[in-house]
């Protein structure tokens, strides 16, 4: 209990130097960019339209669409993308050891 706690405060407090210090813009306009880059958005729009296609438009609603595409939005993402992203901010992290 008290470990969940405590990584659920660093993770907080990363989060805000994050934030603060303009890194998570920053990390998040890279991951758009090589996301679009390597096809993602692609792939995840000709899936949509292919459960739309599915359901019937009239049937689908955004909750569906999303319960759909966020499983596999999340598996679409090249580990090498995942990989920079977590070097990245362990570089971070490691710059701003006094977290």
């Amino acid at each position: 209990e008290g470990k969940m706690n405590k990584d659920a405060q660093m993770r907080a407090t990363i989060n805000q130097k994050l934030i603060e210090t303009g890194e998570r813009e920053r990390l998040k306009e890279l991951l758009r960019a090589k996301l679009i880059e390597c096809g993602w958005k692609d792939q995840l729009k000709a899936h949509c339209k292919d459960v739309i296609k599915e359901k019937g438009l009239e049937h689908v609603t955004v909750d569906d669409l999303v319960a759909e595409i966020t499983p596999k939005g999340r598996a679409l993402v090249p580990d090498s993308i995942k990989k920079e992203l977590l070097w990245r901010i362990r570089t971070f992290l490691a710059q701003h050891a006094s977290l």
